[in-house]
Protein backbone atom coordinates (compact mmCIF):
# COMPACT_ATOMS: atom_id res chain seq x y z
CA UNK A 1 0.00 0.00 0.00
CA UNK A 2 1.32 3.43 -0.93
CA UNK A 3 0.58 6.26 1.46
CA UNK A 4 0.96 9.99 1.14
CA UNK A 5 1.81 11.54 4.49
CA UNK A 6 0.66 15.14 4.72
CA UNK A 7 3.04 15.83 7.60
CA UNK A 8 3.10 16.03 11.37
CA UNK A 9 0.12 17.29 13.28
CA UNK A 10 2.10 20.05 14.97
CA UNK A 11 3.95 22.36 12.56
CA UNK A 12 7.46 23.34 13.48
CA UNK A 13 9.32 26.60 12.86
CA UNK A 14 9.80 27.55 9.22
CA UNK A 15 13.31 27.63 7.80
CA UNK A 16 13.70 29.18 4.38
CA UNK A 17 15.81 27.64 1.64
CA UNK A 18 15.90 30.57 -0.79
CA UNK A 19 16.40 34.31 -0.83
CA UNK A 20 13.12 36.30 -0.56
CA UNK A 21 13.21 37.31 -4.23
CA UNK A 22 14.45 34.03 -5.75
CA UNK A 23 11.27 33.64 -7.82
CA UNK A 24 12.16 36.75 -9.81
CA UNK A 25 14.93 34.74 -11.44
CA UNK A 26 12.48 31.92 -12.13
CA UNK A 27 9.78 34.08 -13.71
CA UNK A 28 8.92 32.70 -17.16
CA UNK A 29 5.98 34.94 -18.12
CA UNK A 30 4.28 38.08 -16.84
CA UNK A 31 1.34 40.20 -17.97
CA UNK A 32 -1.41 42.19 -16.25
CA UNK A 33 -3.42 39.09 -15.29
CA UNK A 34 -1.07 36.13 -15.06
CA UNK A 35 2.39 35.00 -14.05
CA UNK A 36 4.11 31.72 -14.85
CA UNK A 37 7.05 30.67 -12.69
CA UNK A 38 9.48 27.78 -12.98
CA UNK A 39 8.79 25.87 -9.77
CA UNK A 40 11.80 24.05 -8.33
CA UNK A 41 11.50 20.45 -7.22
CA UNK A 42 11.32 19.77 -3.49
CA UNK A 43 9.08 22.57 -2.22
CA UNK A 44 5.28 22.38 -1.79
CA UNK A 45 3.28 25.09 -3.50
CA UNK A 46 0.98 25.74 -0.53
CA UNK A 47 0.69 25.02 3.17
CA UNK A 48 -0.08 21.48 4.29
CA UNK A 49 -1.10 20.17 7.68
CA UNK A 50 2.52 20.03 8.78
CA UNK A 51 3.25 23.68 8.04
CA UNK A 52 6.74 24.56 6.89
CA UNK A 53 8.17 26.41 3.93
CA UNK A 54 6.04 26.71 0.79
CA UNK A 55 6.34 28.50 -2.52
CA UNK A 56 3.58 30.87 -1.38
CA UNK A 57 5.95 32.30 1.22
CA UNK A 58 7.91 33.88 -1.66
CA UNK A 59 5.01 35.46 -3.56
CA UNK A 60 5.55 38.92 -2.07
CA UNK A 61 8.38 39.50 -4.56
CA UNK A 62 5.90 38.96 -7.40
CA UNK A 63 3.47 41.79 -6.66
CA UNK A 64 5.02 44.12 -9.28
CA UNK A 65 3.21 47.14 -7.87
CA UNK A 66 -0.13 45.49 -7.10
CA UNK A 67 -1.48 45.66 -3.53
CA UNK A 68 -2.44 41.99 -3.41
CA UNK A 69 -0.26 38.92 -3.68
CA UNK A 70 -0.57 36.67 -6.72
CA UNK A 71 -2.28 33.36 -6.01
CA UNK A 72 -2.08 29.80 -7.27
CA UNK A 73 -4.29 29.04 -10.28
CA UNK A 74 -3.51 25.30 -10.02
CA UNK A 75 -1.15 22.93 -8.20
CA UNK A 76 2.02 20.97 -8.80
CA UNK A 77 3.24 18.23 -6.47
CA UNK A 78 6.08 19.04 -4.08
CA UNK A 79 8.61 17.05 -6.09
CA UNK A 80 7.42 18.16 -9.55
CA UNK A 81 9.26 21.04 -11.23
CA UNK A 82 8.28 23.38 -14.03
CA UNK A 83 5.48 25.66 -15.24
CA UNK A 84 3.25 26.94 -12.45
CA UNK A 85 0.51 29.49 -13.21
CA UNK A 86 -0.43 32.31 -10.82
CA UNK A 87 -3.29 34.75 -11.12
CA UNK A 88 -2.61 38.40 -10.27
CA UNK A 89 -6.12 39.43 -9.24
CA UNK A 90 -9.52 37.93 -8.41
CA UNK A 91 -11.05 38.07 -11.88
CA UNK A 92 -7.95 36.51 -13.43
CA UNK A 93 -8.02 33.67 -10.89
CA UNK A 94 -11.66 32.98 -11.67
CA UNK A 95 -10.96 32.89 -15.40
CA UNK A 96 -7.91 30.68 -15.00
CA UNK A 97 -9.75 28.40 -12.59
CA UNK A 98 -12.50 27.80 -15.12
CA UNK A 99 -9.99 27.17 -17.91
CA UNK A 100 -8.27 24.55 -15.78
CA UNK A 101 -11.52 22.91 -14.62
CA UNK A 102 -12.80 22.78 -18.21
CA UNK A 103 -9.50 21.24 -19.38
CA UNK A 104 -8.93 24.13 -21.78
CA UNK A 105 -5.29 24.56 -20.76
CA UNK A 106 -2.82 22.30 -22.56
CA UNK A 107 0.00 20.93 -20.43
CA UNK A 108 3.03 18.92 -21.48
CA UNK A 109 5.23 17.11 -18.98
CA UNK A 110 8.55 15.38 -19.43
CA UNK A 111 9.17 12.25 -17.38
CA UNK A 112 11.94 9.70 -17.03
CA UNK A 113 10.47 6.30 -16.28
CA UNK A 114 11.68 2.87 -15.29
CA UNK A 115 10.83 0.73 -18.29
CA UNK A 116 9.82 1.04 -21.92
CA UNK A 117 6.18 1.28 -23.04
CA UNK A 118 5.12 -1.47 -25.46
CA UNK A 119 3.97 1.14 -27.98
CA UNK A 120 5.99 4.26 -28.71
CA UNK A 121 2.89 6.40 -28.21
CA UNK A 122 -0.64 5.96 -27.00
CA UNK A 123 -3.15 6.81 -24.31
CA UNK A 124 -3.74 5.64 -20.75
CA UNK A 125 -7.40 5.66 -19.73
CA UNK A 126 -7.67 4.54 -16.12
CA UNK A 127 -10.17 6.08 -13.66
CA UNK A 128 -8.72 7.31 -10.38
CA UNK A 129 -10.13 7.57 -6.86
CA UNK A 130 -8.72 8.89 -3.60
CA UNK A 131 -8.04 6.36 -0.87
CA UNK A 132 -7.27 7.35 2.71
CA UNK A 133 -6.56 6.07 6.19
CA UNK A 134 -6.90 9.50 7.77
CA UNK A 135 -6.85 13.18 6.84
CA UNK A 136 -3.07 13.05 6.88
CA UNK A 137 -2.51 9.80 5.01
CA UNK A 138 -3.96 9.32 1.54
CA UNK A 139 -3.09 8.14 -1.95
CA UNK A 140 -4.65 7.81 -5.38
CA UNK A 141 -5.67 4.46 -6.84
CA UNK A 142 -6.98 3.07 -10.11
CA UNK A 143 -10.63 2.26 -9.39
CA UNK A 144 -13.59 1.34 -11.57
CA UNK A 145 -15.75 3.81 -9.65
CA UNK A 146 -13.17 6.60 -9.85
CA UNK A 147 -13.14 9.79 -11.88
CA UNK A 148 -12.25 9.63 -15.56
CA UNK A 149 -8.51 10.16 -16.08
CA UNK A 150 -6.81 10.17 -19.49
CA UNK A 151 -3.13 10.67 -20.27
CA UNK A 152 -1.54 10.67 -23.71
CA UNK A 153 2.10 9.70 -23.98
CA UNK A 154 4.91 9.64 -26.53
CA UNK A 155 8.35 8.06 -26.13
CA UNK A 156 11.03 10.61 -27.00
CA UNK A 157 14.10 8.51 -26.19
CA UNK A 158 15.50 5.49 -24.33
CA UNK A 159 18.61 4.43 -22.43
CA UNK A 160 19.19 1.08 -20.70
CA UNK A 161 15.51 0.38 -19.97
CA UNK A 162 14.83 3.98 -19.00
CA UNK A 163 12.46 5.97 -21.20
CA UNK A 164 12.03 9.69 -21.71
CA UNK A 165 8.32 10.32 -22.11
CA UNK A 166 6.24 13.30 -23.16
CA UNK A 167 3.04 13.16 -21.12
CA UNK A 168 -0.04 15.17 -22.03
CA UNK A 169 -2.87 14.92 -19.49
CA UNK A 170 -6.33 15.30 -20.99
CA UNK A 171 -7.77 15.46 -17.47
CA UNK A 172 -6.26 16.93 -14.32
CA UNK A 173 -6.66 14.43 -11.50
CA UNK A 174 -4.40 14.47 -8.44
CA UNK A 175 -1.20 12.45 -9.03
CA UNK A 176 -2.64 11.38 -12.40
CA UNK A 177 0.62 11.06 -14.32
CA UNK A 178 2.39 9.25 -11.51
CA UNK A 179 -0.38 6.69 -10.99
CA UNK A 180 -0.96 6.17 -14.72
CA UNK A 181 2.72 5.53 -15.41
CA UNK A 182 3.10 3.18 -12.44
CA UNK A 183 -0.09 1.27 -13.27
CA UNK A 184 1.10 0.87 -16.87
CA UNK A 185 4.36 -0.77 -15.80
CA UNK A 186 6.80 2.12 -16.13
CA UNK A 187 6.86 4.12 -12.89
CA UNK A 188 8.41 7.58 -12.87
CA UNK A 189 11.93 7.44 -11.44
CA UNK A 190 12.18 8.78 -7.91
CA UNK A 191 8.47 8.32 -7.15
CA UNK A 192 8.47 7.26 -3.51
CA UNK A 193 4.69 6.83 -3.40
CA UNK A 194 3.73 4.94 -6.53
CA UNK A 195 7.11 3.79 -7.77
CA UNK A 196 9.05 0.56 -7.30
CA UNK A 197 11.52 1.98 -4.76
CA UNK A 198 14.12 2.44 -7.50
CA UNK A 199 16.04 5.55 -6.54
CA UNK A 200 16.50 8.23 -9.17
CA UNK A 201 19.76 10.10 -9.73
CA UNK A 202 19.85 13.13 -7.41
CA UNK A 203 17.06 11.48 -5.37
CA UNK A 204 14.39 13.64 -7.02
CA UNK A 205 11.18 12.82 -8.85
CA UNK A 206 11.91 12.82 -12.57
CA UNK A 207 8.78 14.73 -13.58
CA UNK A 208 8.86 18.21 -15.09
CA UNK A 209 6.00 20.44 -16.23
CA UNK A 210 7.75 21.33 -19.47
CA UNK A 211 5.21 23.64 -21.11
CA UNK A 212 1.77 25.13 -20.75
CA UNK A 213 -0.61 26.77 -23.23
CA UNK A 214 -3.18 29.16 -21.77
CA UNK A 215 -6.01 30.65 -23.90
CA UNK A 216 -6.41 33.56 -21.48
CA UNK A 217 -7.50 36.22 -23.96
CA UNK A 218 -10.36 35.48 -26.35
CA UNK A 219 -9.07 37.77 -29.13
CA UNK A 220 -5.40 36.76 -28.86
CA UNK A 221 -3.50 33.52 -29.52
CA UNK A 222 -2.96 31.23 -26.52
CA UNK A 223 0.01 32.07 -24.32
CA UNK A 224 2.64 29.33 -24.54
CA UNK A 225 5.34 29.08 -21.88
CA UNK A 226 8.22 26.58 -21.70
CA UNK A 227 10.22 25.79 -18.56
CA UNK A 228 13.93 24.93 -18.89
CA UNK A 229 15.04 21.44 -17.93
CA UNK A 230 15.92 21.17 -14.22
CA UNK A 231 19.48 20.25 -13.30
CA UNK A 232 18.49 16.94 -11.68
CA UNK A 233 17.10 15.62 -14.99
CA UNK A 234 19.71 16.85 -17.46
CA UNK A 235 22.28 14.04 -17.35
CA UNK A 236 19.75 11.25 -17.77
CA UNK A 237 17.80 13.14 -20.43
CA UNK A 238 21.01 13.53 -22.45
CA UNK A 239 21.61 9.78 -22.22
CA UNK A 240 18.08 9.28 -23.54
CA UNK A 241 18.73 11.53 -26.52
CA UNK A 242 17.92 15.06 -25.41
CA UNK A 243 20.25 17.52 -27.12
CA UNK A 244 20.79 20.63 -24.97
CA UNK A 245 22.59 22.39 -27.81
CA UNK A 246 19.41 22.23 -29.90
CA UNK A 247 17.08 23.17 -27.04
CA UNK A 248 16.53 26.93 -27.06
CA UNK A 249 14.59 26.66 -23.76
CA UNK A 250 17.34 24.86 -21.82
Amino acid sequence: MHLFDMGQAMPGPISFSYSPDFLLNRLLYRDALMLVVNKPSGIPVHKGMGGGETLEHYFDALRFGLPQLPALAHRLDRETSGCLVLGRQKHALQTLGKLFSDNKINKIYWALVDGVPAASEGSINLPLAKQSESKKRWWMKVADNGQTAITHYKTLGEHENISWLELTPETGRTHQLRVHCAASGYAILGDRIYGNNKEAPQGSLMLHARSIEVPLYSKKPPITVVAPVPDHMKDLLEKCGWNPAADTKI
